[in-house]
């Protein structure tokens, strides 16, 4: 046990990062996702107007956004000299790499994850180990929630990518009123995901919580379906952004729980590839729905797949909070 405890004092240099406390290290990971997101969201308000501008169609923004997609998930993000908005997400992005670099410590686990990690006799697992991940996924109780994590949160997510094309041909926004819709719905995130989430966990179960969201988003896209302009989508964006928050903390929470502490962050990463996944495919599909069968299209998929998966929930629910393993 002294040599144990030797090896990990050795192993544990002391570095100016190291000393950083849990606090600061939380408020500046809360930062740099705001940041992260702001320029985000800044390039999608500026690039369907820019691409209606060079005389794209609904189909070829779809692809376009596509190909973005396809080089958000592969990692490589890529910017061009389009306007200053772009610009000014290049420049906040590396200043937030910069923070990241000197700022944040290179391990913020416990003693028991470290320990567990460095098992000996354990092999490392690659990156793309698809076994490992495959293995991961096929432990008790993560594949079911996994899927419903997918399933349900892809019709939104195709409502979502082509927002900023419905917002100009469908409810016809200027750039500003757009950014103001944008903003509506960022502050009702962080409402609902900062405070009602929270309340709402200490009084329902994870079950119940992800029934409820299933069902939310079952009403908000037959509501969608009927929607004739921007006050209805103002009135429905509350139920939607609920339904968005619950499924997303529920799932995450409850994969995190199901799996070792040593497998956290690769749960993790899986649940973080479902954006760019839905920014992959959602795209091209929806702007191919889009353009055949107009907005109320987003409102009857969301409604029937959220359904369908709703059924499946009340008849085999998915399994009781558990403690996280180690």
């Amino acid at each position: 046990m002294q040599e144990v405890r030797a090896s990990r004092g050795q192993g544990q240099s002391p570095s100016r990062t190291g000393t950083l406390d849990l606090s600061r290290v939380m408020l500046l990971v809360y930062v740099l996702a705001a940041l992260e997101l702001a320029c985000l969201f800044m390039q999608f308000s500026v690039m369907p107007y820019l691409s209606r501008r060079l005389g794209l169609d609904s189909v070829a923004f779809g692809y376009q956004q596509t190909i973005f997609g396809v080089l958000q998930l592969l990692g490589g993000p890529v910017f061009g000299r389009i306007q200053c908005p772009v610009i000014v997400a290049l420049v906040v992005n590396l200043l937030g790499a910069i923070l990241s670099f000197t700022c944040i410590p290179t391990s913020t686990k416990g003693a028991s994850a470290r320990a567990q990690a460095a098992l000996p006799g354990k092999p490392k697992a690659s990156v793309f180990d698809l076994k490992a991940i495959t293995c991961l996924l096929l432990q008790p109780g993560v594949l079911p929630v996994f899927l419903v994590k997918v399933i349900c949160g892809f019709p939104s997510g195709l409502f979502m990518v082509m927002f900023s094309l419905i917002s100009m041909d469908f409810f016809q926004l200027e750039a500003a009123q757009a950014g103001y819709l944008m903003s509506f719905f960022g502050v009702l995130q962080m409402v609902f995901q900062g405070l009602v989430i929270g309340w709402l966990s200490s009084h329902f179960s994870e079950g119940a919580l992800l029934r409820a969201s299933v069902l939310v988003f079952s009403v908000v896209g037959l509501a969608m379906a009927l929607m004739a302009n921007v006050f209805h989508l103002c009135l429905l964006m509350p139920g939607l952004v609920f339904s968005l928050c619950a499924l997303n903390v529920v799932t995450d929470s409850m994969l995190t729980n199901a799996v070792s502490a040593s497998d956290t962050g690769t749960m993790l990463g899986l649940c973080a590839s479902v954006q760019p996944l839905t920014r992959t495919l959602g795209p091209t599909l929806g702007g191919l729905l889009y353009h055949s069968f107009g907005v109320p299209v987003f409102g009857h998929v969301q409604f029937a797949v959220n359904f369908l998966v709703l059924l499946v929930l009340w008849r085999q629910p998915v399994p009781p909070k558990m403690d996280k393993a180690w």
